[in-house]
């Protein structure tokens, strides 16, 4: 067996699970309708296929007060259970077992009626909560308790009390949310009693025979959280209150250090679980950037956890496990940890995805299935639509050849895996690679398509996936070779000055002003260096494991402009955004609105500012604002009327989406 720790059984006394995965809550928005709980059910099951060892679903709240948003998911009802049996009937058939996690929301439920233990309100949502009163308390113990009960009844094989992240539990343990004098506040004890009698009182109404998981934040990351003395204090009460597992929660939502972006270390926090090793007997879970088995092998035989949990991970991949226990791991569809499908979706209310993987949270209505009509199809463009395309063609028979005029596979993923930060990108690469290959596509490298080319091919179809061409800026003096694209940067690695304008602030603009500043390695690759400069206190001698930032010195000095009014990069996505614009103020990159170029000379950028004329005194200038469709042999395959798709780049190329490109080309695989 290739990764011994990782499939060796856990035994939880009551139940040995056959492995050491846990497939960690993630909310895909299936949860909130009774109508979803099909598709809902459809997810899991594929997953518990795939072989991992036990799963939990996304947050359902415990009452009313307790959800996220309105109506969303809840289970406190007894007409709630039908729809949670489709879900259990389905794992189960699968030889697979879930657990249900309790979650409520407290400050950060996204609606009028939440509640805290004071009356505080979250930053990142607009509604301030009702404070509850001791009778209020006692009644979320019992709405706790019931959704316990419940969840029981529905099948599932288990329960996990959500009790980090910020959320109602955590609220209460932490100083920075509770400020109350009663019995449920006050000192470290009073703040953790809610917890611990949560626990108690479930382990004491669900019996001995039924997993509980308890959600500790071992790292809240916000100021005013706990100490490190108060986790083990509260680790060991929950212990001794019933809990089965412990699971690592890290970071609460409003923290300003990055958790699971694509710029954090592969498992960059299992050290912090590492540290309650020893603490207490029953088994400790692992968790945040664990996406592949050589790394949730390494923690597991280092003694830093019993068990590791993968949530994105598996919406990558639900052959995940399999793949990993036959030995397979190269052909893993490995989580890139993008966010851009999976929270970008949830947190503007639509259902989760993979950027990697469309079929994620879709498995009833994306559909690989083996055609009845094999045909002759040809590709044109080995970027992400068209290596997504001419898999799934291929892998449903048909006979598909892919043309790539580059003489390697992954269009403009072979410029972003050179971005400090989203080195994930060869896995995408490496995985389709294998995929292209397994699934019988003829691929010609160095070989652009041309129209008489492909009508002597006598293909039934053509996919023209041939991608973009950057937009050109026009001003005086943009013809000066120090004025370049992204592309000269990114692909032809023309040398670059110690001072650069970047125009453009989209994606892609963020993208080079990163590659520009930070020096070679990527903080990526070493975690103390990445927590030195995000300022995580890994001797956790900090109280909430905070330490002052040290971001290391800048590589160049990046002015990084736009052409429109407001903030650089307020478009970025949603759950990332954030994290690029901390990184390029941290190496003190200049980025501005409202900025009209003039010229370029020897002297610099002649730009206005508001109005005001200044020069920016720059070795280069690089354009970074947008791409124009590639759409020519397109054009000319629908005026020799052969029968054309057109997808990716080549479709639309607004800024640069491999989530739609790869969707669209799956998609349109299924179709034909």
């Amino acid at each position: 067996m290739p990764f011994p720790q990782l499939f060796s059984p856990l035994d939880l006394g009551h139940v040995t699970l056959p492995n050491r995965i846990l497939m960690g809550s993630m909310h895909t928005g299936l949860e909130d309708k009774a109508s979803d709980y099909d598709k809902l059910a459809a997810y899991f099951a594929e997953r518990a296929r795939g072989g991992v060892g036990l799963m939990v679903t996304g947050g359902i709240a415990p009452s009313i007060r307790g959800w996220l948003k309105p109506f969303g998911g809840r289970l406190s009802m007894p007409w709630h259970k039908p729809r949670h049996r489709k879900v259990t009937h389905a794992v189960h058939a699968e030889g697979g077992r879930i657990c249900l996690q309790i979650l409520h929301a407290g400050r950060y439920g996204y609606h009028p009626l939440s509640v805290a233990p004071s009356k505080i309100k979250s930053p990142i949502t607009p509604f301030t909560p009702r404070a509850l009163s001791s009778s209020g308390v006692r009644t979320t113990i019992g709405d706790f308790v019931r959704c316990a009960q419940l969840a029981r009844e529905a099948g599932y094989d288990g329960v996990e009390v959500m009790g980090s992240e910020g959320y109602l539990i955590n609220q209460f343990i932490a100083a920075r949310t509770n400020r109350r004098t009663d019995a449920w506040g006050g000192d470290a004890t009073g703040r953790m009693r809610l917890a611990i009698e949560i626990v108690q009182r479930t382990r004491e109404a669900v019996g001995p025979d039924f997993i509980l998981i308890y959600r500790l934040s071992m790292l809240d990351l916000v100021e005013g959280g706990q100490d490190w003395g108060e986790i083990v204090t509260l680790a060991k009460a929950i212990e001794a209150a019933g809990a089965s597992i412990i699971n690592t929660g890290i970071g609460w939502h409003e923290a300003r250090i990055p958790t699971i972006v694509t710029s954090v270390p592969r498992a960059a926090f299992a050290w912090v679980t590492g540290k309650l090793k020893g603490e207490v007997a029953i088994p400790l879970i692992a968790t945040n950037r664990i996406n592949m088995p050589e790394v949730a092998e390494h923690i597991l035989a280092s003694g830093d956890a019993d068990m590791v949990s993968m949530a994105r991970p598996l919406l990558a991949d639900p052959e995940w496990a399999n793949k990993a226990r036959t030995g397979h791991s190269e052909r893993i569809n490995t989580c890139i940890a993008c966010n851009q499908a999976c929270l970008d979706h949830v947190f503007k209310n639509q259902r989760a995805s993979c950027l990697v993987n469309p079929r994620a949270c879709h498995e009833t209505e994306l559909r690989i299935e083996p055609t009845k009509t094999p045909r002759r199809i040809a590709v044109v463009g080995a970027g992400p639509a068209g290596m997504a395309c001419a898999s799934t063609l291929a892998e449903r028979g048909h006979d598909v050849t892919l043309y790539e005029k580059a003489e390697e596979i992954g269009g403009q993923f072979n410029y972003a895996k050179q971005i400090p930060g989203k080195e994930e990108f060869h896995e995408t690469l490496r995985y389709f690679r294998h995929r292209l290959g397994d699934t019988g596509v003829n691929v010609h490298l160095g070989q652009a398509a041309d129209v008489t080319g492909l009508s002597a091919g006598h293909y039934d179809d053509v996919v023209v996936a041939t991608g973009i061409t950057p937009r050109q800026v026009a001003f005086p003096g943009s013809d000066d070779p120090r004025v370049l694209n992204y592309l000269d940067v990114l692909a032809r690695h023309c040398q670059i000055g110690k001072k650069v304008a970047i125009i453009g602030a989209g994606g892609i603009g963020f993208d080079v002003a990163e590659f520009l500043v930070e020096a070679p390695p990527s903080p990526t690759t070493n975690i103390p260096r990445w927590a030195s400069q995000w300022g995580v206190d890994m001797q956790l001698s900090q109280r909430s494991g905070l330490q002052t930032a040290q971001p290391e010195s800048p590589a160049r000095a990046i002015w990084l402009l736009q052409r429109s009014e407001g903030r650089p990069g307020a478009r970025l996505n949603k759950t990332t955004g954030w994290v690029h614009r901390a990184t390029l103020k941290a190496k003190h990159a200049i980025m501005l609105g409202n900025v009209h170029y003039q010229r370029f000379d020897d002297q610099g950028l002649h730009v206005s500012i508001n109005d005001v004329a200044q020069i920016l005194p720059v070795d280069n200038v690089v354009i970074c604002a947008g791409q124009e469709p590639n759409r020519r042999l397109a054009d000319d395959l629908l005026a020799a009327g052969i029968k054309t798709h057109v997808i990716g780049g080549a479709a639309v190329a607004a800024e640069l989406d491999a989530k739609r490109a790869i969707a669209q080309g799956t998609a349109l695989a299924c179709r034909l």
